[in-house]
């Protein structure tokens, strides 16, 4: 319904206008019109790929950052595994450590020990 009146009202100034006036400088107002509506139609539609790209590229460092955090996530895991291996093993190590030398403490005192029940005497030096 509005449309139908603005057209009549269109109708009816474009009828008043070519009544009272010479309708070229009309025309070539509509027709400079068209040609702006025309490139700004292009303009906008290199400004909407260039958003499309631009939200493309950041989909794809999203998924990108996604990706890197995960093997982050994966190499911080597998370097807690080897460090605790690490530490167990230098337990162990350390514990080894520590029984040869007792044995080796030990083994002095035992020795001479079995010397002094058996009667034998370490020979002179020579």
């Amino acid at each position: 319904m509005k449309t139908a009146a603005l057209q009549v009202m269109a109708v009816a100034t474009l009828a008043a206008l070519a009544g009272c006036a010479d309708t070229k400088p009309l025309q070539a107002d509509i027709g400079s019109l068209k040609s702006q509506v025309s490139s700004l139609q292009t303009k906008v539609s290199s400004v909407k790929a260039s958003a499309d790209a631009a939200a493309s590229a950041a989909n794809n460092a999203r998924t990108s950052a996604t990706s890197a955090a995960e093997a982050a996530t994966a190499a911080q895991q597998t370097a807690n595994r080897a460090l605790t291996a690490a530490q167990a093993a230098q337990a162990s190590v350390d514990a080894t450590n520590e029984k040869l030398e007792r044995m080796f403490k030990k083994a002095p005192h035992w020795h001479a020990a079995k010397h002094a029940h058996d009667g034998s005497a370490h020979p002179a030096a020579h």
